[in-house]
């Protein structure tokens, strides 16, 4: 980890052996009384922090042999494709610059890590809204390539833009300075491959959402082709009409959100409202026979083993209340910006659903709209 200036101190460690769980709960419970943890997602490290002080490996000290990116056949690229769609989808003005939709803004740039600048030439601005990247499941393991972290460019659908990163945050990133209050782990990673619903899943119960007999249900549209038809396979078979090369264009691929053993990898949506479609005659649940509503999941998550404890314990959602009031009639969707329903993890869980009213409302709680 990195840390600039002075912290409360250390917890102390139990003695004796390291691995004993019940010295460590004791560590713990008698020294650490609040855990506040910043779930920073769909940032890379060095995209915010390339050049942190104290980072055991900056973005500066990296080697030519270790950024540079292959196109899809394994050949090194000369240089970086687009950035395809361009770097914003919605025009958008910041202090009298204008930044045009469609538009990548830096053209014929080398094969590495690049700052991100605007259409005259300036620091790209922390509060514009730049387009989305691909955070799902096979991608993800295909850009790392084992380990190479070669593959980004070739398996992404924004072309160059996952080489940028912002150059003045140690400036004007308010995150900045509680990295150098607190603490930056430069060398945490996330649970599972992939984005959020993924993660969110694995935050609670660290394993991931399971769908029984997948081939023979509704969902099997939804089961990812890999290579050889292997379902521990990271890579998946790129449609007919993909690209063969980066520089043509995004890759194209079908459906994965299932694996062909039945694991849920990509976002799927909760068996119970809110969720992407309601179901008119039972409108607690999801509409029925959708191929892309999970089933409700079964097994033991954190709240569990808090009950087991004795401790309790709820799940604060932004925008939670504010989206069962304002669209309690609802049939689709709901629209509240703050809302973000494959964020809820605790939602596609049998013990949390309508069927045990009390334990939800317990349960599942509002956490404000906030900003």
């Amino acid at each position: 980890c990195a840390t600039e200036g002075q912290g409360p101190g250390p917890v102390p460690y139990p003695s004796g052996n390291p691995a004993d769980a019940a010295a460590l709960d004791r560590a713990l419970r008698d020294n650490v009384k609040t855990v506040v943890v910043i779930y920073a997602e769909n940032r890379s490290f060095n995209n915010l922090f390339a050049d942190f002080p104290g980072l055991e490996k900056p973005l500066s000290s990296v080697k030519a042999s270790d950024y540079q990116q292959r196109d899809r056949d394994g050949s090194l690229l000369k240089q970086l494709p687009p950035v395809w769609s361009g770097v914003v989808i919605q025009e958008q003005s910041i202090e009298g610059v204008t930044y045009p939709a469609g538009k990548q803004y830096q053209s014929d740039l080398p094969n590495a890590p690049f700052a991100l600048k605007g259409p005259q030439g300036e620091a790209l601005p922390l509060g514009l809204v730049t387009r989305d990247l691909w955070h799902v499941f096979y991608q993800n393991q295909m850009q790392i390539n084992g380990g190479k972290n070669d593959g980004f460019v070739a398996w992404a659908d924004s072309g160059g833009l996952t080489m940028g990163h912002y150059a003045d945050t140690r400036y004007n990133l308010r995150l900045w300075d509680v990295a150098r209050e607190f603490v930056l782990c430069d060398n945490f990673f996330q649970g599972a491959f992939g984005g959020s619903f993924l993660n969110h899943q694995y935050l609670i119960c660290a394993a991931p959402p399971y769908y029984p007999d997948v081939m023979n249900s509704v969902s099997r549209t939804q089961v990812a082709k890999t290579r050889n038809n292997d379902p521990l396979s990271p890579e998946l078979v790129p449609a007919e009409n993909s690209p063969a090369s980066a520089l043509q264009g995004p890759p194209k691929f079908g459906p994965s959100a299932l694996t062909p053993d039945g694991y849920a990898v990509n976002t799927m949506a909760p068996p119970y409202w809110p969720t992407w479609s309601r179901d008119r005659n039972n409108p607690a649940y999801a509409e029925p026979n959708q191929p892309s509503v999970l089933v409700p999941q079964v097994h033991e998550h954190i709240g569990d083993k808090l009950n087991k404890k004795g401790i309790d314990w709820a799940w604060y959602a932004g925008a939670w209340q504010a989206t069962l009031d304002e669209f309690k009639d609802s049939k689709g969707i709901p629209k509240i910006p703050n809302f973000q329903y494959h964020h809820q993890p605790f939602n596609y869980f049998k013990n949390l659903g309508p069927d045990n009213p009390a334990e939800r409302n317990k349960r599942l709680r509002d956490g404000g709209l906030g900003d």
